[in-house]
C-alpha cells in the first residue's frame, strides 16, 4: 500500500500517485489523501473532521508517469488535467494534455493572493492504468 500523507501544512504535500482506471472517468487530485471529500470547499459538511480552510496552494507540480518495473515509468498515452466536471472529451474543461513522462507546472507569481485548490482538478486519460504523481506546493 503506498504511503499517503496528510501534510496539508506544507511547504509541500505529495498527494501521490492518482490513477485513472476507466478512460473518461476522471479521478479528483485529492482521491488518496481526502476520499470522502470532507474537506472540500463546497462540502457542507461541518463535523469536527472537516479543517476550517480547504488547502490552498501556490503550484502544482503533475508529473505524468505510472507505477512500473518497481519505480516509476513513464505513461502509455496522454492523460489529460481537467477542471472538476470535465473529461478529456470535453475540450472546454482541459486545463492541459500531458504526454507520458512530461512534467508541468501549474503555479502562479508569488506573492499573489491568487492560488490554486486541488479540490479543482482531475485527471482524465486515454490509457487505463494510466497516472499522474501530483505534489503541491503550499504557500
Amino acid at each position: 500500500m503506498p504511503t499517503v500523507l496528510q501534510d496539508v501544512h506544507g511547504p509541500d504535500w505529495p498527494l501521490g500517485l492518482i490513477t485513472v482506471a476507466a478512460p473518461g472517468t476522471p479521478i479528483r487530485f485529492t482521491s488518496l489523501v481526502d476520499p470522502s471529500n470532507l474537506n472540500a470547499p463546497e462540502s457542507s459538511n461541518v463535523s469536527g473532521n472537516t479543517r476550517e480552510y480547504s488547502t490552498r496552494s501556490q503550484q502544482l507540480i503533475i508529473q505524468a508517469v505510472k507505477a512500473g518495473g518497481g519505480g516509476l515509468v513513464d505513461n502509455a498515452g496522454y492523460t489529460y488535467i481537467v477542471r472538476k466536471g470535465g473529461s478529456r472529451g470535453d475540450p472546454g474543461t482541459i486545463i492541459k494534455r500531458l504526454s507520458p513522462g512530461e512534467t508541468f507546472f501549474l503555479s502562479s507569481a508569488p506573492a499573489v493572493i491568487d492560488v490554486f485548490s486541488p479540490y479543482r482538478y482531475y485527471v482524465d486519460a486515454d490509457s487505463a492504468g494510466d497516472s499522474v504523481l501530483v505534489t503541491l506546493l503550499i504557500f
